[in-house]
């Protein structure tokens, strides 16, 4: 093929690529969002943060752990044409495990898998499971071009997997490759010093535990942060919407400081 050609096609795919430069506002907008999903949408900022984390629609996209699908649903689309979607999610065979919290998270697996599977809406999604040591490869090596892991580090790290996580994010990213992350974040207490209750973490520790994967921190961003959180509540980050914890008690202050402050990471598998 000649160089004549090969900038054809190069012009024809970028053209392709920016065809619609209001997708990602399209999606937000869709009528397939519930008012309730649209709602979340003033504490965590979807458009800024896939365009922070650099993510066009041409990637394959994969998301860990992605729950009911908040996210799901304005990154599957986004890429549904052009690109591909992986989802990775709870195990879904321990319906019968009698441990109410791996039931209920296969449940929720369960329910998403079938909420997903709208091929129309979300396109042709890739299913896997991540629950270590049986369930490790997240994906084929080498064919990610970004994984989004949404506040779901705080329970890798309860479960002792955190860097089992992250190797396995590495092992599925292409070289250059993107590890985005937004999680809940602890207290500073000074320059080397943080608390970290229930369903947070300290920023300082999710960038080392990264790094000894082999991650290199490309950028840092307060877009999700929330200085209205004070990170010092009984249920920890679940006393705050969306869950409310506590129920009736305090609910009018909780839903006035609104969800939790987030860290927003964005790491890069280096290129050899």
């Amino acid at each position: 093929m000649n160089k004549l050609a090969l900038m054809l096609i190069a012009s024809l795919a970028t053209t392709a690529v920016e065809a619609n430069p209001n997708k990602l506002d399209d999606i937000l907008e869709s009528e397939h969002r519930s008012d309730k999903n649209v709602a979340r949408d003033q504490f965590r900022h979807p458009k800024e943060t896939i365009e922070f984390f650099g993510t066009k629609p041409t990637d394959h996209v994969l998301e860990m752990w992605p729950g009911t699908g908040w996210y799901s649903e304005i990154l599957a689309p986004y890429v549904k044409d052009q690109g591909k979607y992986t989802a990775v999610t709870f195990a879904i065979d321990n319906m019968n495990s009698g441990i109410k919290r791996d039931a209920a998270w296969s449940k929720t697996a369960l329910k998403y898998i079938d909420k997903m599977s709208d091929s129309s809406l979300y396109g042709d999604v890739s299913f896997k499971e991540f629950e270590p040591p049986q369930k490790y490869q997240c994906a084929e090596p080498g064919t990610i071009d970004v994984a989004y892991v949404v506040r779901t580090m705080h329970i890798w790290d309860e479960e002792g997997i955190l860097l089992q996580g992250f190797e396995s994010i590495w092992d599925a990213l292409k070289p250059g490759g993107v590890l985005a992350v937004v999680q809940h974040r602890g207290q500073s207490t000074s320059s080397i010093g943080s608390t970290a209750v229930e369903g947070y973490m300290d920023e300082r520790y999710v960038i080392d535990v990264a790094k000894k994967a082999g991650f290199v921190l490309a950028a840092k961003s307060e877009i999700n942060a929330n200085t209205k959180d004070l990170k010092n509540y009984p249920r920890g980050v679940y006393t705050l919407p969306p869950t409310l914890a506590m129920g009736k008690k305090d609910r009018e202050k909780y839903q006035t400081i609104g969800e939790s402050d987030r860290m927003t990471l964005k790491f890069v598998k280096p290129q050899s």
